[in-house]
């Protein structure tokens, strides 16, 4: 059993993982910017805490992660302004980050997308650059972190039943339900065969305990 604190809480992969992790035993606290969304994630059996981690600074960040075992960060602007992006899915990652190494807290999973390489070939001029060129910061600064960092990098995300069974180094695109990846969070937290590595997947046919194990 650990204590988890997820940031982004609300997020459908988040409601998802939530329970699994709550299922297990684990004590499980989810952040939310929105109190409007306070029932939905107790729903889950999570606790929920309202903050704004895209105003937190560090001292503020390092209150809220300080007395748990793990972070799962699953949190995201959404789309929408460059300025939002980069405000979210860079800078409060990465101060999240540094909040980690501040209060101790070893455990990171970074929630990522399976193209999250230097090289990921998004133009400056596409509307999606923004994020990949904050998530490809973000994952990055959890490498150089020397925390215990795993990097979960899907494909295209559906709303599909899970299957739990998943493909590393998909070819295509890598759709995959948002509760498989969830289920491989999950897994990631209790398997340090995971430590150190980005894992990119999508939808397969190896069970996920299986092919996290796969080099």
């Amino acid at each position: 059993m650990a204590r988890i604190l997820i940031i982004g809480g609300h997020g459908k992969v988040a409601l998802h993982l939530e329970p699994l992790l709550v299922e297990r035993g684990d004590t499980v606290s989810a952040v939310i910017r929105n109190a409007d969304h306070e029932g939905d994630v107790a729903a889950t059996g999570a606790a929920p805490v309202v903050a704004d981690i895209e105003t937190f600074d560090l001292d503020q960040l390092t209150n809220l992660v300080s007395a748990n075992d793990a972070i799962v960060w699953a949190a995201g602007a959404g789309g929408g302004s460059p300025e939002r992006t980069y405000a979210v899915d860079r800078d409060a990652a990465i101060r999240t980050i540094d909040a980690a190494v501040a209060a101790g807290v070893r455990r990171f999973v970074m929630v990522s997308w399976i193209g999250s390489r230097a090289d990921h070939g998004v133009s400056p001029d596409n509307g999606f650059f923004a994020y990949a060129d904050a998530k490809w910061a973000a994952d990055e600064h959890l490498r150089a972190s020397g925390l215990d960092w795993t990097i979960v990098a899907p494909g295209a995300l559906t709303l599909d039943a899970p299957t739990g069974r998943i493909e590393v180094d998909p070819q295509g695109d890598g759709a995959v339900p948002r509760a498989d990846v969830a289920a491989v969070i999950a897994a990631s937290l209790t398997d340090d065969a995971t430590v150190g590595r980005t894992i990119r997947f999508g939808g397969g046919d190896v069970p996920i305990a299986e092919a996290l194990h796969a080099r």
